[in-house]
């Protein structure tokens, strides 16, 4: 072997060059490098392992790698990932590679190394790549902890108002323009995995985002709506989301206070599902603001306590837009009926819904009752019941 080993020997240097060369033409990672990389770093590695090689060609008896070999190929794997090489590009690379060798021995071996050195390469092979793809995950897996630790940290910054440039730089995130700051509410714990995975998806990049505080930042004037319904698709179950936009960085803070309020504002009015803004909400936003004022709003339609029937009509009479035929509709009863419960409300309480200001006033008091929550005995009995008890009495 040793007449082999010094034929290969001569011919490692274009070797090298061609591996480059070849690397460049079919890895897109190589073929977008600066040509001073290729024929710096990228040479040098593919020079020491051929190296390796080299010394498993003239090891006639002995394994195709030794521990130091081994040991190398594991820093240089490390080394690569902590570049932020693609592991696709390092096994290609290594192909690459073994091919020309291949290629370079059947040059130059007589008919009777040919095997030798062939089973040699494989065994090299066999033994590196492994230990090459372990190590280079281990790396990544390293680097990814890392760069979420980063990450949360500047959304943490963002969110609170704090200094960000910094980690901003280190989580290599370019922070300017526009945001929308969205706050999110699951009817149970998605795993976060699933959840980050679909707003990359959606949006096409790494998104931000605060998996135990359920905010996420979007960059640009993102399309919500369409996120929180692909959202909803992908863990399966409603979503409810706020948005709050933000014009620049700095702004976030208080985009992010904003969403957290129409959210918590959207759970405590029980609303639907969906994506919403202040606008959606704006006097409910108002009314919320807790002092005697909400106290005594919501108290206008306490007469109405001991008859949920008429509260049941009442609210979809407002929610229907004062339509009373679209109320009769999805009450099931007949307009008749309807008129009765709405005069029976007026008798009652005060208030007139055929009152532009009364209905209004109306209108609040419900979203005061929401606002302050049910009371006790509020659901003990079915408002159908109770409308039959009351209309035939």
């Amino acid at each position: 072997m040793s007449d082999l080993h010094a034929r290969m020997a001569a011919r490692v240097g274009g070797l090298t060059a061609v591996v480059v060369a070849r690397c460049a033409a079919e890895a897109p990672f190589y073929g977008a490098l600066p040509r001073a990389t290729l024929q710096g770093e990228v040479a040098r590695s593919i020079a020491a392992v051929h190296a390796l090689l080299l010394r498993a060609l003239r090891n006639g008896g002995g394994g195709p790698l030794g521990p130091g070999d081994l040991t190398r190929l594991i820093e240089w794997s490390a080394r690569r990932a902590e570049e932020r090489v693609p592991l696709e590009a390092v096994i290609a690379a290594y192909l690459i590679g073994a091919e020309v060798w291949w290629q370079t021995l059947t040059e130059v071996a007589e008919p009777g190394e040919l095997a030798g050195a062939g089973g040699k390469l494989l065994a090299c092979l066999h033994a590196a790549l492994p230990a090459v793809v372990l190590a280079h995950q281990n790396a990544q897996e390293d680097l990814h902890s890392e760069d979420k630790r980063v990450r949360r940290a500047l959304l943490g910054a963002l969110l609170a108002g704090r200094p960000y440039e910094e980690l901003a730089s280190v989580a290599r995130v370019a922070v300017v323009g526009e945001y929308e700051v969205v706050a999110f509410a699951f009817e149970s714990d998605p795993p976060s995995r699933l959840v980050q995975s679909s707003l990359d998806a959606f949006t096409g990049i790494p998104v931000l985002m605060d998996h135990v505080a359920r905010i996420a930042l979007l960059p640009g004037r993102s399309d919500v709506p369409g996120l929180v319904a692909r959202l909803e698709k992908d863990v399966g179950q409603p979503v409810r989301a706020a948005a709050a936009r933000s014009s620049v960085p700095a702004a976030i803070s208080s985009a992010a206070q904003e969403a957290g309020r129409v959210l918590d504002l959207v759970r405590r009015l029980g609303r639907p599902p969906g994506c919403y803004r202040l606008d959606d909400v704006l006097l409910e936003h108002q009314l919320a603001r807790p002092g005697d004022g909400l106290v005594r709003l919501a108290a206008k339609l306490d007469p109405l306590e001991e008859h949920p029937y008429l509260l049941e009509t009442l609210r979809v009479f407002v929610e229907r837009g004062l339509n009373r035929r679209q109320t009769a509709l999805e009450l099931c009863v007949h307009r008749n009926t309807l008129d009765y419960r709405l005069q029976r409300v007026t008798t009652l309480t005060g208030l007139d819904v055929a009152v532009p200001a009364q209905a209004r006033l109306i209108q609040a008091a419900l979203v005061a009752r929401d606002l302050a929550g049910p009371a006790d005995h509020r659901g003990a009995t079915g408002w159908q019941g109770s409308a039959g008890a009351a209309e035939s009495g």
